[in-house]
This record gives C-alpha cells, structure tokens and sequence, in this order.
C-alpha cells in the first residue's frame, strides 16, 4: 500500500478521555486544512458495528480471550482494507480510537497472558501485514478513575457497553501495566500521557506531540 496519509491511534483503559481527545484533535486538524477520518475498533465499519455488539456488550464471561481476539482480528481486517488503508491513499490523516495495541494490553496483559503473545502476533501478521500506526498516544489514568468515569457516561446510554467495565479491579491494572509495557517496547512510536488532566489541558498535550511529530507549522 502506498500510504500518502497519516494513521494516529488513540489508546488507554477505560475512561482515560481518548475518544473526547481524537474529536477535538480531529477539530484542530481541520483548521489546519487536512483532511481527516475519525475511526474506532471494533466498530469502525458496519460490519464491525454487529461485531462490536458482540464484544462490548453483555455477560464478561460469554466467550474467552481466545475468542475475543478472534473477533477483533476479524473487525481489525474489514476495517483496515474497507476504510483506513483507501483513506490513507488518498492522503487522508486517519484517527483511530483503539488499535492493535488494545488487543494485546486486553487479551494479553489484561488476561494475565492467557492468550500466548506469539497469537497475537501470528493474527496481526495476517490480518495487517508490516503496516504500523504513524503514531501511537496512549492515555494512562489510575483505574479506579477511569472506571467511574466509564460507569457514569454508560448512565446516559441506550445500549450499555460495559462488558470489559464490569471485569474485576486486577484486570484493569493488568491492563494499565499493558500498555505502558507497550509503550516501553517501542518508545518511537508510543507517547504516553498522563490523562488525569482538564480537556483542556490534555488536548494541549496531544497537539503539541502531533505539532512535534509531523514537523507541523
């Protein structure tokens, strides 16, 4: 694939404030005259918007980790060759609310490495190939916060996605670790911020990283 475009990915625990901040990155970028798509995993494209309901909703213990990340390999493929990579050759910046990166930190390191990581791997390979993220902003927040948050935005919603909400106290600092973990292994690429911050304040920060990272203005 010739990429001509940028692929930004937004990850975190629950609650962390990553989808507000990919809108209001999405905002700014328009101001600045390039053109981009907002996108999430799963539930980036019709087909991933079924798949979604079967992965957010409902019972935490209605399929294994195994099965999940089947599942979001099977969303993560559609995605990739319906929507991002065509965005991407036409130059469009693409900002995604969760990645490959949120497989590994929640079926991997959230699991307690139920699922052997050399999986995970083999699924990326053949559902992505070499194709990486452009860059990676990952927003870490202490758990106890993030799931408050989580818990009061779903009171306000018709569908409750609170499947990986409702998993115990020691999943979501498994999950935490996971992602700083992550970042560790490939600090080219990941930038972690600390998300207990005002909006105001944490979209300053994700500019900043984006202004410096692309040479912008």
């Amino acid at each position: 694939m010739l990429q001509k475009g940028r692929f930004i990915t937004f990850e975190g625990g629950e609650g962390c404030g990553k989808s507000t901040q990919l809108r209001l990155l999405a905002e700014w970028l328009q101001k600045q005259h390039i053109a981009n798509l907002s996108t999430k995993e799963p539930g980036g494209t019709p087909i991933g918007q079924e798949l979604r309901q079967l992965l957010v909703c409902g019972d935490k213990d209605k399929f294994d980790a195994v099965a999940e990340a089947l599942l979001y390999y099977a969303d993560r493929r559609i995605h990739m060759t319906s929507k991002v990579w065509p965005a991407l050759t036409e130059g469009k910046w693409v900002l995604s609310d969760r990645f490959a990166d949120s497989t590994v930190a929640y079926q991997y390191y959230g699991y307690n490495k139920k699922v052997p990581f050399r999986t995970l791997t083999d699924l990326y390979q053949i559902a992505v190939g070499d194709f990486k993220p452009d860059l990676t902003i990952i927003f870490d927040l202490a758990p106890e916060v993030g799931l408050s948050r989580s818990f009061k935005k779903a009171e306000g919603m018709t569908i409750k996605e609170t499947r990986h909400e409702s998993r115990d106290l020691e999943f979501h600092h498994n999950l935490r670790q996971g992602f700083l973990e992550i970042a560790k292994q490939e600090p080219d690429r990941c930038v972690v911020l600390n998300a207990d911050k005002t909006i105001d304040e944490l979209h300053a920060d994700v500019v900043n990283i984006v202004r410096e990272r692309f040479k912008l203005f």
